[in-house]
């Protein structure tokens, strides 16, 4: 028997759904930025860039960010027998991987170039998984618009990280050497 769900029905499966998706998204969101730390020595000693905000931005952001990202999979996860559907939550999981990578390569391994390649990963990725929410559930890819500005501003930030602090790329932070030259 083929049959329509009402709004009812609907609207509770987006609810159930948005409330394993959204903490999930926060709570692995948070996960992931507890490896390393803003207050590390490594990060400390970085020459910040001038479009460097307040740290305590990056937490306030990342909180709603992760929210909104809950609801649009949400939406998606909801959406039963919604051509694309499937595809759509699949390419998320993978790009979402990559997200909460990030924390860990730049923080915990200090390599900001592998980070920044990571990140641009992250954009196109998410260019893909806006194009498939798209044409799932529109309102689900709109709630992806405010995260996408952040990646890319998060990718700039990254790359000026990498061009004032060159020789922070992949160091470890202990055991460093100074290296000086006495003569020609």
């Amino acid at each position: 028997m083929n049959m329509l769900a009402s709004r009812g029905q609907l609207r509770a499966s987006f609810i159930r759904w948005a409330l394993f998706t959204v903490p999930l998204c926060v709570l692995l969101g948070f996960l992931a930025g507890t490896v390393g730390s803003a207050s590390s020595p490594w990060f400390q000693s970085l020459v910040k860039p001038d479009i460097f905000p307040e740290p305590k931005w990056f937490g306030i952001v990342w909180s709603v960010l992760y929210a909104m990202i809950g609801f649009a999979v949400a939406m998606i996860a909801a959406a039963w027998g919604a051509r694309g559907r499937t595809a759509a939550l699949a390419v998320f999981a993978a790009h979402f991987l990559l997200n909460l990578s990030w924390s860990p390569v730049f923080f915990g391994a200090h390599q900001i170039t592998i980070a920044l390649a990571i990140l641009g990963a992250i954009v196109l990725s998410l260019l893909v998984v806006i194009v498939l929410f798209w044409r799932v559930r529109r309102g689900a890819a709109l709630l992806l618009f405010p995260y996408l500005a952040w990646v890319c501003f998060a990718t700039v930030l990254n790359y000026e990280f990498l061009r004032l602090n060159p020789d922070a790329d992949g160091a470890s932070g202990e055991g460093q050497v100074e290296r000086v030259r006495i003569g020609n």
